[in-house]
This record gives structure tokens, C-alpha cells and sequence, in this order.
């Protein structure tokens, strides 16, 4: 018996290939230069070296980075984005912009917050009888 046939979204499918916790982040690094393997660590300083391997070798897979062994000692491995993984950059842009707009947003919002806050005086309270 076969399985029922979908239909097919063209959002579904970017998210399938861009989708998970660190391949958007990697790929911004990516767009404007090549970089190497510890490059990319020290720029998601969060990722394990096991997710940052696993999530190069997926985007390499779908054919958005590619992967250069450099010529020297010790052997170094260059990651870059290709013309295909180009494509993505005016969404990982407005990514980016929609990031910093949404922090900036949340910041203004808690120093409102803040400012708006009652404050507590230290010691003020009413002696126990």
C-alpha cells in the first residue's frame, strides 16, 4: 500500500534544508567568506564541535556549502557557500534584520517595564508586632 501523496509547499521544503537550531547561523557566517572549521566554532561559541560537523555536512549534502581541504600542514578544511547557498542571502538578511529589530524591541520593552516598575524600598516594612 502507498502512502497517501501530499502536497507539496515550497515553504516546507527551504525549512527542510535550512531548518535546525544552527544551520541558519552558520550559513550568515558564510555568505560574505569562506571560513574555516574553528572560524565557525569561535563564532557560534554555543554549538558542539559534533552538531557544527553534523549540520556542515548536511548543508554540503544539499549542496548549499561546500567543503575545500586546504594544502598545508597541519591539513585545514575550508567551508564557503555556493552559488546555490547564495540564493538564501536576502533571507538571511532580512533574518538577521528581523533579529535585531525583535532584541531591540524586547530590550525598549523591559527597560519600560523597568521604569514603570514600582520600587521597593529596603527595610520599609512595617515592624512585627
Amino acid at each position: 500500500m502507498s502512502k497517501p501523496s501530499v502536497p507539496w509547499c515550497s515553504v516546507s521544503a527551504t525549512v527542510d534544508v535550512i531548518s535546525g537550531k544552527w544551520k541558519p547561523t552558520i550559513l550568515y557566517y558564510l555568505k560574505d567568506q569562506p571560513r574555516r572549521f574553528n572560524e565557525l566554532r569561535r563564532l557560534t561559541p554555543y554549538i558542539t564541535q559534533r552538531m557544527l560537523t553534523l549540520q556542515l555536512r548536511a548543508l554540503e549534502n544539499d549542496g548549499i556549502i561546500s567543503r575545500t581541504v586546504l594544502g598545508q600542514v597541519p591539513p585545514s578544511v575550508e567551508y564557503a557557500i555556493t552559488d546555490r547557498g547564495l540564493t538564501l542571502a536576502p533571507l538571511l538578511d532580512q533574518m538577521g534584520d528581523w533579529g535585531e529589530a525583535y532584541v531591540r524591541r524586547s530590550e525598549e520593552g523591559a527597560a519600560r517595564e523597568d521604569a514603570t516598575a514600582p520600587t521597593s524600598t529596603a527595610g520599609s516594612a512595617a515592624p512585627r508586632s
